[in-house]
């Protein structure tokens, strides 16, 4: 879906996506040190905004102009701090080092994920992390919901070899309970020594 797709699917509804960050978001990511973040395709903002109310310096970044107007309404009244950026995630380059980098669901084909994973880990500082939790091609036959195209959808495989110049601290195949069902996502967590 293009940008002009995503800003009228964000202002047909309240919220497309809950206001709580991702479950796997706040698990690897509760209790790490603060410092300067970046969420590549944060949509609503849902993950930028908590990751600002843990302390985090967050840029969300997302070609959907909707999207964000729901995030900093988010932010607002979570009354943080939260920069936004209208940019296709191609375009989008931070002015300065990082400590995170995190893609959330942000779907696009195979090499495209390659291209952008890289270009994320070379946007760390020393100890910085890339968090990806996305839908996983085992998810379009063996799961529920996300989206019916396993070229949008990520392996662990995939992730991992796209960050292959950093340390690897989470791998793996994540079962997540959606609407009585289980939803298959490729987490992974990796960080520049």
């Amino acid at each position: 879906m293009d940008a002009q797709g995503w800003d009228d699917r964000y202002q047909d509804s309240e919220l497309v996506w809950s206001a709580t960050p991702n479950l796997f978001v706040a698990q690897y990511l509760s209790g790490r040190t603060p410092g300067m973040a970046v969420d590549l395709g944060a949509g609503e903002g849902r993950n930028a905004v908590w990751l600002a109310t843990q302390g985090w310096d967050v840029t969300a970044v997302d070609f959907s102009a909707a999207g964000l107007a729901k995030a900093r309404s988010m932010a607002f009244e979570a009354q943080v701090e939260l920069a936004t950026v209208v940019s296709d995630v191609d375009h989008y380059h931070p002015t300065t080092p990082v400590d995170l980098v995190l893609l959330s669901y942000l779907q696009v084909p195979d090499e495209h994920q390659r291209r952008i994973l890289r270009r994320a880990a070379e946007w760390l500082q020393p100890g910085g992390a890339v968090f990806v939790v996305a839908h996983d091609k085992a998810n379009v036959d063996n799961g529920h919901g996300g989206p019916p195209d396993p070229d949008v959808c990520y392996t662990v495989e995939n992730t991992v070899a796209a960050l292959s110049e950093l340390r690897i601290e989470v791998a793996e195949l994540a079962q997540r309970p959606v609407d009585g069902a289980v939803a298959l996502d490729t987490v992974v967590l990796a960080v520049r020594d």
